[in-house]
């Protein structure tokens, strides 16, 4: 197997969505045929979709799309989850065969959906292996997760995928995850960059007794003490305390962000990247929103670094993109409100304001 290899991509600042069209938005939602204000986080949710598209009223979201990054991690052998390895591999069959929740949420919701083998243990079809870094990362609470030649291959790697989608017409972005053990790199990142006791920070991933979350709470310990001098620095972090799945999310995060397109957030897994990605193009956070909150705790520890208030809160913890795909129908009537409904003046609709009393008028 060829591991892929790309040139160490270069990150910087991004520019925030248009402010002129955001204001645009909001002076329209004052003309639209409901009190002001009625509609909620759908007002807001639409004058933002109006800044980032760069147009207002705001278009319909035609090509939504969601790339799974799937990758094994080496700390998973320590019986940090309830499922083996090989389920990594397995699902990637089952992403392709359109029959994990991702698809079917995705169907429902007019996205499309691809997967990227970025570090599977086994071998996984040709076709998704192409960004390929090497077979699981390594075992974070004793060795680090990839080389330096590695995490910087990752990033590019997510770098390259989001231009991929961009350039073939994606008008929004969702990042998926799929490696069994992903939830301890991703609560070790979260927890260094927030400063949390690993006891506060570790959940129960895809389900693991108490047994095995007193392990995970010892690898996740553990990590943190070898990630603790790289915290300002985002890709030593992922290097040490990632994974190349982490890192080539964090990379598609950071240039969905300077393309700017925007981005539906998903889990743990996803917005522990989401960190990552902002540090390496500081204000890649005003592209995205946050699609659901988990039931990992170190999931609302992220949301809260971010900014980012979720969509839905429905105790979600698959990952995939499941819950950022449950919250795109969100978006959509987010568009819909601010771009088809009528105006008073063209549906000869009375505003609050036609129809108050004069001055005059009003007893004392």
């Amino acid at each position: 197997m060829a591991e892929f290899s790309g040139a160490a991509p270069e990150f910087g600042p991004v520019a925030t969505p248009d402010a002129r069209l955001r204001g645009e938005a909001e002076a329209r939602q004052l003309e639209l045929t409901k009190p002001a204000g009625a509609l909620g986080r759908l007002e807001t949710l639409g004058n933002w979709i109006a800044a980032c598209q760069g147009g207002c009223p705001p278009r319909q979201f035609e090509r939504a799309r969601v790339v799974v990054f799937a990758g094994d991690h080496g700390v998973a052998r320590h019986g940090v989850s309830a499922y083996p390895s090989a389920v990594t591999g397995q699902m990637v069959a089952n992403f392709l065969a359109g029959g994990a929740a991702v698809n079917a949420l995705a169907r429902l919701a007019d996205a499309s959906v691809r997967v990227v083998d970025i570090a599977v243990e086994g071998d996984t079809d040709p076709a998704v292996s192409r960004y390929k870094v090497r077979r699981s990362s390594g075992s974070i609470d004793r060795e680090d997760a990839l080389s330096e030649t590695e995490v910087r291959a990752a990033l590019a790697a997510g770098k390259a995928i989001a231009d991929e989608e961009i350039d073939g017409g994606a008008d929004l972005l969702i990042a998926g995850d799929m490696g069994i053990g992903n939830t301890t790199p991703a609560t070790v990142l979260i927890a260094t960059l927030t400063d949390t006791e690993p006891v506060l920070a570790v959940g129960r991933g895809t389900g693991v007794d108490d047994a095995g979350w007193m392990r995970k709470a010892a690898a996740v310990r553990d990590a943190m003490w070898r990630a603790r001098t790289h915290r300002y620095d985002p890709v030593a972090l992922l290097r040490v305390a990632g994974g190349a799945d982490l890192a080539a999310a964090a990379g598609y995060l950071a240039q969905a962000a300077a393309r700017r397109t925007p981005v539906i957030l998903d889990g743990l897994v996803v917005t522990a990247a989401a960190l990552l990605a902002d540090m390496l193009a500081p204000g890649a956070r005003a592209w995205w929103v946050a699609g659901h909150r988990s039931t990992e705790p170190a999931h609302a520890q992220a949301l809260t670094r971010l900014s980012l208030e979720p969509l839905v809160d429905l105790e979600m913890r698959l990952g995939e993109g499941s819950g950022a795909l449950t919250a795109l129908p969100i978006l959509r009537a987010a568009v819909a409100a601010l771009a088809d409904m009528s105006t008073f003046a063209a549906a000869g609709v009375s505003t609050a304001a036609e129809t108050a009393p004069a001055p005059s008028e009003v007893a004392p």
